[in-house]
């Protein structure tokens, strides 16, 4: 169990902090704060609002449910908030965010991956909620991806 589960941890943060997260950032190199805030309709989200809930998302599972910290979370906010935040606060939150998932999951003991953990009024192992917030972290940066490339009205490397 060692190894897959110092493998898994590693791919991980592999994942949310060489591949994901520079995705993010080459995107919002190609668009303006203004259209980070854009919207397509009323019940979409924007670049902003993903941002903050990927923030938010990314904090409960990683540093609440799996590394034990205190989270203190209003995820309807994340969604609601129109006041526009420059994309440099939002990418240096974000950043700082997975600063921390990546000490977690450095230094958390792949022994642990099996235990159970309660989030609100469920029980997950902190196996689940580490591949939860990876993959959720993904589904989002799909999005973004997809709405920087509308606002850009032009094709750009996401592998720069």
């Amino acid at each position: 169990m060692n190894t897959l589960g110092r493998r898994f941890l590693d791919d991980s943060r592999e994942f949310l902090l060489a591949d994901y997260f520079p995705k993010l950032e080459r995107c919002l190199e190609r668009v303006s704060d203004d259209d980070v805030w854009w919207r397509p309709n009323g019940w979409s989200n924007s670049i902003g609002n993903l941002l903050l809930h990927l923030n938010g998302s990314t904090r409960m599972w990683i540093l609440a449910v799996a590394g034990g910290g205190v989270v203190e979370r209003d995820r309807q906010r994340e969604f609601d908030e129109r006041v526009p935040i420059p994309r440099a606060e939002l990418l240096g939150t974000l950043r700082a965010t997975l600063r921390e998932v990546d000490a977690v999951l450095a230094r958390l003991d792949p022994e642990a991956l099996l235990e159970r953990r309660i989030r609100d009024d469920d029980e997950v192992t902190v196996l689940w909620a580490i591949a939860h917030a990876v993959e959720h972290f993904s589904m989002h940066t799909g999005q973004i991806i997809l709405l920087a490339k509308l606002r850009a009205g032009e094709a750009f490397d996401l592998e720069e």
